[in-house]
């Protein structure tokens, strides 16, 4: 059956107050533009990106979960989270995709500088992407996660997650990402052209598949 997140807000609770009683999460107010602000300083040097954007400074790390507010979101403490992960050390996961295919290991400490602390629980829905696809993977006993090529450097946080929270480890297929004649990649957030926009127009499913097999191979061509 299909799963939807607002549907499963428990589950999701379940899993923060694990994570809460490890003493891995702590609230945060800070906004983007916060952020933007904090890295931007010149004491700080270069804003570094990893693949949840700017990784954050840290501004609210000192605050305890017991001071949540109702405008906070909820972030994970990557360096205790690491620590208490640290005799897994390296972490693994299966790549089957053809781009990065083989056994990927996470150095955790790494992870601590190119990642940073991740949100787990937005102030408007009361998960995260991460969070929730973990914890939907694991119960809908997934074996292969099969996803678009620019969530490959999440993985890590995934498995992080999982090794928290006790959770099987799927395997993982990232594929190429469609794109346009442009050669950008077709996000709905651009108002890309959607199945159900195609199926409006007439199109039968031999040419949106021949469509998306063009995005491909002009992906992999580039």
């Amino acid at each position: 059956s299909v799963f939807r997140q607002s549907d499963r807000l428990a589950k999701y609770s379940e899993a923060l107050d694990h994570l809460g009683r490890l003493g891995l999460l702590y609230p945060c107010r800070c906004s983007r533009a916060d952020i933007h602000a904090a890295l931007n300083a010149p004491q700080e040097g270069a804003p570094l990106l990893g693949p949840d954007g700017l990784v954050y400074p840290g501004t609210c790390r000192a605050r305890s979960l017991s001071d949540l507010e109702p405008e906070d979101s909820v972030r994970l403490n990557i360096r205790q989270a690491v620590q208490y992960t640290k005799s897994l050390n390296p972490l693994k996961f299966k790549e089957n995709g053809p781009i990065y295919e083989g056994e990927h290991k996470i150095e955790l400490g790494q992870m601590v500088d190119e990642i940073g602390d991740i949100v787990v629980a937005r102030r408007d829905m009361g998960t995260s992407y991460h969070l929730s696809v973990v914890v939907d993977d694991a119960e809908q006993g997934i074996s292969i996660v099969t996803r678009g090529l620019d969530l490959f450097d999440a993985t890590p946080i995934h498995r992080l997650l999982q090794a928290l929270l006790k959770l099987p480890v799927p395997g993982y297929y990232h594929h190429e990402l469609v794109r346009d004649d442009a050669g950008k990649r077709l996000a709905k957030r651009d108002d890309a052209r959607s199945i159900e926009t195609y199926r409006r127009e007439g199109r039968s499913p031999a040419e949106v598949k021949s469509l998306a097999l063009a995005g491909i191979s002009s992906a992999l061509n580039d």
